[in-house]
């Protein structure tokens, strides 16, 4: 018999009628329409965790529990009375259950299909508006309480535990994480899954699959995030990219009726996504951090059907079908997709700091975007950030309020000339932040993959300085990701970004008709997030022509 504990209370930010609202009668008829009623009995199961079809249940009479499960032992997460509704943000994805549904008392239920509580969601305003934001908190709650079902044990000294960490943090997985050198009880963990501190980060899912060191694509196989896709389907968009742009593409293609399917190599949001906090995008007047508005942009495709393939890394775009309507597209495990458009919104790779021994820390010590996860390893701490952007001074900004000291290495004479003036201003006003200009990273110096010294140069005087810093931050720019259009026949600039606009078709379409460039991966696209959107929304409108001709063009040929 597993043990049952007390209700383990959710640290709810948001009001609770918000995350547990409560339907009226009207609401449930409305939805009864979209569904079928049919009786539960006590202790019958509804949902299983790790279960891939995940039906929606809306409570009548009785009383549902969700419980989260690890091995023997159950723990309740809340209790939904007559009025509530099942479910979180995995069921608009289609991917896998966190949690166990059960009937604590006998009563009666309406049952949706993912399917049919989508179109209730897409065609029902005020019911979709109360659904969505629910999902989306109770996500949130899930994340801040640990509360899912993955146990990650690692060791910050570990850069496969950072990197998994950091792979479910972006995709907004939430996980349970154990310390091997400082949980009292991480013993009685390793003896009942028989693995050793050697074997870590060890990865337990559901509390029955262990994977030592899973790659990312393992992570995502073991917790079914392309489990629901259909990638045998020809789509009418493949967007290759979800940062701003891509996302954008896929909210507003999927939205206005295509079929469509995005490919992202790690999480949503791209470069943004590693943004602390936006506070100069639109409509934010207090900001708003990169994961949160890729995070919601990632539900919003979703809720309008869009399929997001995570991780998927396009290698290659076959283009010599393509007046037979069809795009092909490789992935680096030899999968193949195909697709009547495609949509170039890779973005850009973060460039590295020109130093030979600095594989030995990335990962660990020197990372490529600051959150949550990196302000822990560091908090209270000495740490150097490298770079001048917009992206630099949000990351300085952020650390800033956790560390006890940063030291900003700038190569420019001025951080105005790169970055917004708001930034500049707040960065000369933070008491424990040094700006060396005219400076450079050159050495980093420590013992088994953990940093304790770095030294950095005048550019001018060639002087040199040690400093003990145990992290650093590097925010120095990025190069075109388009390795993978070699031999489609897509033009580039000498700099390796995609042409667009030549032939006078479309201003984002390429030098191959029916495929587009969309964000950072475009020749004279603006580096801000609100511009990305732009392009990615104002593509759809050059999907629809393109598709609309094409039709006729292949209609024309059968006759």
């Amino acid at each position: 018999m597993a043990e049952t504990s007390s209700p383990v209370p959710l640290p709810v930010k948001s009001r609770l009628d918000h995350v547990f609202p409560t339907l009226t009668t009207a609401q449930i008829a409305r939805i009864a329409a979209h569904g079928r009623a049919r009786s539960i009995e006590q202790g019958e199961v509804l949902v299983e965790a790790g279960a891939q079809v995940v039906p929606f249940f809306v409570v009548k009479t009785g009383e549902v529990q969700i419980l989260r499960r690890f091995g023997a032992t159950e723990s309740v997460i809340v209790v939904h009375g007559p009025g509530h509704f099942t479910g979180e943000a995995n069921i608009l994805s289609g991917r896998r259950a966190l949690l166990r549904a059960r009937a604590s008392q006998p009563g009666e239920v309406i049952e949706l299909d993912r399917e049919h509580m989508l179109a209730l969601v897409q065609t029902d305003p005020e019911l979709g508006e109360i659904l969505m934001r629910a999902f989306i908190l109770r996500r949130v709650e899930l994340i801040a309480q640990g509360a899912g079902d993955v146990v990650l044990a690692g060791s910050n000294h570990s850069s496969g535990t950072l990197r998994i960490k950091e792979f479910l943090t972006r995709n907004g997985h939430p996980y349970t994480y154990i310390d091997l050198e400082r949980d009292a009880d991480v013993q009685d963990l390793l003896d009942h899954f028989h693995f050793s501190v050697a074997d870590v980060p060890v990865m337990i899912c559901r509390g029955e699959t262990v994977l030592r060191n899973p790659s990312n694509q393992q992570i995502a196989n073991c917790l079914g995030f392309n489990a629901s896709i259909d990638e045998a389907r020809v789509r009418d968009v493949v967007i290759v990219g979800a940062g701003p742009s891509g996302l954008a593409a896929a909210v507003y293609g999927s939205s206005e009726g295509l079929d469509v399917l995005v490919l992202e190599l790690n999480a949503p949001g791209g470069q943004a996504g590693s943004s602390s906090k936006i506070e100069n995008y639109l409509g934010f007047p207090m900001g708003i951090s990169g994961q949160e508005l890729a995070g919601r942009a990632f539900v919003q495709a979703q809720k309008f059907g869009a399929d997001i393939l995570i991780p998927a890394k396009a290698v290659a775009l076959d283009c010599r079908r393509a007046d037979a309507g069809e795009f092909v597209l490789r992935l680096a495990d030899q999968r193949t997709l195909r697709a009547r458009t495609v949509v170039v919104a890779s973005g850009a790779r973060y460039r590295r700091l020109a130093i030979d021994n600095l594989s030995d820390y990335e990962g660990s010590c020197v990372h490529y975007w600051a959150s949550a996860v990196e302000t822990r390893l560091c908090a209270g701490q000495e740490v150097a950030l490298t770079g001048a952007g917009n992206s630099a001074g949000q990351a300085v900004v952020f650390l800033a309020a956790k560390v006890k000291k940063l030291w900003m290495v700038v190569r420019g004479a001025s951080l105005e000339a790169s970055m917004s003036q708001y930034l500049v201003d707040r960065i000369r006003a933070l008491p424990n932040v040094e700006v060396l200009l005219r400076h450079e990273i050159c050495g980093l110096d420590g013992a088994d993959g953990s940093l304790n010294k770095v030294t950095v140069r005048n550019r001018d005087s060639g002087e040199e300085q040690a400093c003990d810093i145990g992290h650093v931050f590097s925010f120095i720019g990025a190069d075109p990701n388009t390795d993978w259009l070699a031999g489609s026949g897509i033009e580039l600039d000498d700099n390796g970004f995609v042409i667009t606009g030549r032939n006078n078709d479309h201003l984002l379409a390429t030098s191959r008709y029916g495929v587009f460039a969309v964000g950072d991966v475009r020749c004279g696209s603006v580096k801000r997030v609100a511009a990305a959107v732009g392009e990615g929304s104002t593509v759809v409108s050059a999907l629809h022509a393109y598709l609309a001709k094409q039709r006729a063009t292949l209609a024309e040929a059968a006759e």
